[in-house]
């Protein structure tokens, strides 16, 4: 009975300090469990930080693409406006070349109206010269006749 007693508490020591192990592992794993749910906590906390600042840019990055439509849009509107504007210059300018080749033309009709002028007012002067002098001729004429019947009535 001694023997089988010193064999069960040689059985029990045994137990105890398998317990005792067991329990420190326990406490090991326990320590560690925990220790992995504050890194897993801490890891979730890092994961939602960088989500919401994911998102923060998410949204400043569409603010950006909006302002940036609307920068295209009213840029497409100018671009446009600048076109018309354009054509409409061009327009201007092919008519004011039309307007000079007609404004050419007709300072090229004046100038031959001109030369004809002058060359009618020329020949007129000589015309009215020639007249003048046949007036005064008639006129010696009619001053002789006058003084030939005259003196045929003396």
């Amino acid at each position: 009975l001694k023997e089988e007693n010193a064999i069960l508490r040689s059985k029990i020591n045994k137990l105890q300090i398998l317990s005792e192990t067991q329990a420190d592992k326990m406490r090991k794993l326990e320590k560690k469990l925990e220790e992995n749910k504050i890194k897993e906590e801490k890891e979730a906390q890092d994961l939602e930080a960088m989500v919401q600042h994911v998102e923060q840019n998410l949204q400043l990055m569409t603010k950006r693409a909006a302002k940036a439509e609307n920068s295209a849009a009213k840029l497409r509107q100018e671009n446009a406006q600048l076109q018309a504007e354009l054509r409409n210059s061009r327009l201007e300018k092919e008519e004011l070349r039309a307007g000079q080749a007609g404004l050419a033309a007709a300072k090229q009709n004046a100038e031959a109206a001109l030369q004809q002028l002058l060359q009618v007012t020329a020949s007129s002067r000589a015309s009215i010269r020639q007249l003048l002098s046949g007036a005064e001729s008639l006129q010696l004429v009619a001053d002789l006749l006058k003084s030939i019947d005259r003196i045929s009535e003396v």
